[in-house]
């Protein structure tokens, strides 16, 4: 299927129809191809294997960092230190 910008503001309903049925998407820009929306999972919403998460690339890529045993704690770290910073501007 080819969308336009266009569409993809208006039709978007059209072009997720496609992407589930497993169509890729050129993105058209001013009559030009610029991208392509390629679907995660194929037909009638069966995952791939590559879908898996286990699977990507990235996967645990921060296991063996000691700070990220409890990520819930480092998220409150990172989020408490920019709170801060923006309690002192004011």
């Amino acid at each position: 299927m080819k969308a336009s910008i266009v569409d993809l503001r208006y039709r978007m309903k059209d072009v997720l129809g496609a992407l589930d049925r497993g169509e890729k998407v050129v993105v058209l820009y001013r009559g030009k191809e610029k991208a392509m929306i390629t679907p995660i999972s194929g037909p009638a919403g069966g995952r791939s294997k590559s879908a898996k998460t286990a699977d990507q690339p990235l996967f645990g890529l921060w296991s063996d960092r000691e700070e990220m045993a409890d990520p819930a704690y480092y998220l409150r770290q990172l989020r408490e230190s920019r709170s801060s910073a923006r309690g002192k501007r004011k």
